[in-house]
C-alpha cells in the first residue's frame, strides 16, 4: 500500500501573474517597489497605447509609450503589493495606469520551489497577509489579438466600435519550426502585433467577434483572438 506523503502537498504556494500597464517614464517606481518587496521575478518590456489624440488630451497623458510588467508573486501577497504600486503611481487617477492579475494553471518545479521555501521561512508573515486576500469575483477579462503587423490602429476602432475603451500594444515577432507559418494556406508574417484589451465580461463577445469577423486568420492581418480571466483590477474604470 502506498503512503501518502503529505510533505509534498504542505505550503503550496497559489501564484498569481501580475500585470501592470503603466507610463515608461515611471518603470523605476515600480521596479524600486518590486526590490522592497522581495518580488522575485519579473520581466518589462515596451507597449504603445491606443487611446485617440483627444482622450489623451482628457486624461493629461502626453506620450502614449508605455511599459508592460510581468511578474509572479504569491496569492496572499498580491493585495499588499497591488496596494503600494497604487499608492505610489495614483493608479486610482485617470490614466495613471493599470494593473490587474491573471490566476496560474501550471509552472516548472524549480520556480515553485523557489516559493515554497520562501513559505516556510516566513510563514508567519504569510499568515498575517491572509488577512488581505482581495476578491477574485473575475467579473473581466484580457482579450488578446495577435495580428500582422500594421493593422493595430485600424483594428482598435473596430474594438471601439463593438465597445472597448482602449488597448495597449506590444511589438513581437512570430516563431515557427520551419519555413514560413501558414493558417489554411495563407502565408503569416512574422513581425507581429499583440494588442490587449481589458473589458467588463459582458463586453467580451462583441468586441472579439467584431474582431475576427474584420481581422480574423483568413484575413490579410492573420489575426488571433482569445481571452483570459482576470482579478484584481486596480486602476481602471470600467462603468
Amino acid at each position: 500500500m502506498r503512503v501518502k506523503d503529505d510533505s509534498m502537498t504542505e505550503n503550496i504556494p497559489i501564484l498569481k501573474f501580475l500585470i501592470f500597464i503603466i507610463d515608461w517614464a515611471k518603470i523605476n517606481v515600480v521596479s524600486e517597489i518590486f526590490e522592497q518587496s522581495n518580488v522575485r521575478f519579473h520581466f518589462i518590456c515596451k507597449g504603445k497605447g491606443t487611446a485617440s489624440s483627444e482622450i489623451l488630451d482628457v486624461l493629461g497623458i502626453g506620450s502614449t509609450e508605455k511599459a508592460v510588467v510581468f511578474c509572479l508573486e504569491q496569492d496572499i501577497m498580491v493585495p499588499a503589493l497591488l496596494k503600494e504600486v497604487a499608492k505610489k503611481l495614483g493608479l486610482h487617477n485617470p490614466g495613471a495606469g493599470i494593473a490587474f492579475t491573471i490566476p496560474l494553471s501550471g509552472i516548472n518545479n524549480p520556480i515553485l520551489k523557489v516559493f515554497k521555501e520562501s513559505i516556510n521561512k516566513n510563514l508567519d508573515r504569510y499568515q498575517e497577509k491572509e488577512t488581505e486576500k482581495m476578491s477574485g469575483d473575475m467579473k473581466f477579462d484580457l482579450i488578446v489579438i495577435v495580428v500582422n503587423q500594421g493593422y493595430s490602429d485600424e483594428l482598435m476602432s473596430v474594438a471601439r466600435e463593438a465597445g472597448a475603451t482602449g488597448g495597449t500594444v506590444i511589438n513581437a515577432r512570430g516563431m515557427a519550426h520551419q519555413g514560413p507559418v501558414k493558417f489554411f494556406g495563407i502565408s503569416v508574417q512574422n513581425e507581429k502585433e499583440i494588442i490587449t484589451i481589458l473589458a467588463k465580461r459582458e463586453k467580451k463577445s462583441p468586441i472579439m467577434q467584431a474582431v475576427s469577423q474584420a481581422y480574423g486568420i483568413t484575413s490579410p492581418a492573420a489575426g488571433i483572438v482569445f481571452s483570459l480571466p482576470v482579478e484584481n483590477i486596480t486602476g481602471l474604470d470600467l462603468r
